[in-house]
């Protein structure tokens, strides 16, 4: 599901794509990360076999395939300065090195969205909590995530708040 086609959607369903969409760029993000492909693979691979995709057991959600890729690619655009903006929300002993590649991939996206994208800062930190319950459930990385994502966005749109 392209942004472009969405427009006949109500609210509530593009919200989900969206929300899908950064979960998957996440997927993408820790994905390139760990197997070295590049975001145009990656993204091939995702929109072309992720979304949508049917188990046996769940079905995988569809995406805004337009936010998914302007997240991945803003990722790797910005990364640097992403990752010195997350640098300065984290304690000095725990450099973005030292994190977990999931939320080393998740704080990427955030901050691309936060940087390149016209998405209220709240909304922005909200969406990224979700997609840490769901990669952490039941542990405190949502509330790391949350903190983190709370300075990095004071820092990007300080005027939001």
């Amino acid at each position: 599901m392209t942004t472009d086609t969405s427009h006949n959607l109500s609210g509530n369903q593009r919200r989900k794509l969206r929300s899908a969409a950064r979960f998957f760029a996440v997927q993408a993000l820790f994905q390139m990360e760990t197997t070295g492909q590049t975001s145009e693979s990656v993204t091939a691979e995702f929109t072309h076999y992720r979304f949508g995709e049917e188990f046996e057991d769940f079905d995988m959600a569809e995406a805004d395939a337009g936010l998914f890729r302007a997240l991945v690619t803003d990722a790797v655009n910005w990364q640097a300065k992403i990752d010195q903006m997350t640098d300065r929300a984290l304690v000095a002993k725990w450099p973005i090195a030292r994190i977990d590649p999931t939320l080393r991939a998740l704080f990427r996206a955030a901050g691309a969205e936060l940087l390149e994208h016209d998405t209220p800062p709240k909304v922005v930190i909200t969406e990224f909590v979700i997609v840490a319950e769901a990669f952490f459930p039941e542990t405190k990385e949502p509330k790391f995530v949350n903190a983190v994502l709370d300075h990095m966005a004071r820092e990007a749109k300080p005027e939001a708040f």
